[in-house]
């Protein structure tokens, strides 16, 4: 926990909250897992006192729509007041803005001064909106965004337009509600989810962004989110938004590479460099069949994942 006792802060005022900021700045979190990436509401200030010990990869700090009007400066502050008491933590942290023009970017310019690993654009549309994001943020922050609107769901490629953008994060919701669908879709094997699903995932990894999956809101269907972390995986999916920490916990174990996958890439590594030291790119093998140099690329991809998960 970041603070022993929350009570210091019960009744005070934002101007108040201010005065209470320390100088504390954490490092820059560059190797994690994105196996989970857990929403947190900054006006909860439980949620805000556990960014150091989180369980979530990835914990998002959430200023849109969760926020109400009347309270996102509120949310803001929280945020501010509590990295600027954190020195490290285990999990990527993400700050959701607003839309660029909708207060997104006063938010990025007030929170440039505060230790955090990216921002996450809301709502965006174009690569305009992020474009004009970049120019404000700092270097040495990720921008990450998400794909909510029709009009980005129909140019997901043209949005890598720097290399600081590496993830978006797929609102299912609100793109539905975009396209003028309805909810009740949403269900495994669903053929135009299984659509948004795949053209999201292999656009995003066209040009090299991480896509994380859609959040499921039923927060005690344990049994469902499940079974969606497991057909999403079957998809390729490597990331899933959580609710909460019950999902976060299902999430992570999901998401990750068990044993047996890691033996085999190693032992695909060993021996397809050892035939390729001879000439030979292609045999079969007795435990594995045949390997050729798309096998061992795979095996590559796989171990070099699991080399995220001990950093």
């Amino acid at each position: 926990m970041i603070f022993d006792d929350l009570s210091i802060f019960e009744g005070k005022s934002i101007e108040e909250k201010k005065k209470l900021f320390g100088n504390k700045k954490k490092s820059i979190y560059i190797n994690t897992l994105h196996r989970s990436n857990m929403m947190l509401n900054p006006l909860n200030l439980k949620h805000l006192n556990s960014l150091d010990e989180n369980i979530a990869d990835v914990v998002t700090l959430n200023l849109e729509d969760a926020i109400a009007p009347s309270r996102k400066k509120e949310a803001l502050c929280n945020i501010a007041l509590f990295l600027s008491h954190l020195e490290n933590s285990n999990s990527f942290i993400v700050i959701r803005t607003n839309p660029f023009d909708e207060g997104g970017k006063e938010e990025i310019e007030f929170l440039n001064a505060f230790g955090f690993d990216a921002i996450r654009l809301a709502k965006v549309k174009s690569p305009k909106e992020l474009e004009s994001a970049l120019k404000i943020l700092n270097k040495d922050r990720e921008l990450h965004f998400s794909l909510e609107t029709k009009e980005a769901f129909a140019c997901i490629s043209t949005l890598k337009i720097d290399e600081r953008i590496t993830t978006a994060n797929l609102g299912m919701l609100d793109l539905l509600a975009s396209l003028r669908l309805p909810q009740s879709i949403v269900k495994i094997a669903n053929p135009t989810i299984d659509h948004i699903l795949t053209k999201f995932l292999i656009e995003c990894k066209t040009v090299n962004i991480r896509p994380v999956s859609f959040m499921f809101q039923d927060y005690n269907d344990t049994d469902g989110f499940r079974k969606w972390c497991e057909y999403e995986k079957s998809m390729g999916f490597e990331s899933k938004a959580c609710m909460g920490p019950k999902q976060a916990i299902i999430a992570n174990e999901v998401f990750n590479i068990d044993n047996f996958e890691l033996e085999k890439a190693q032992y695909i590594k060993e021996i397809f460099e050892r035939n390729s030291s001879n000439g030979i790119n292609g045999f079969m093998d007795d435990r594995y069949g045949f390997i050729d140099e798309p096998i061992y690329r795979d095996a590559l991809n796989i171990l070099k994942n699991q080399l995220y998960h001990e950093i």
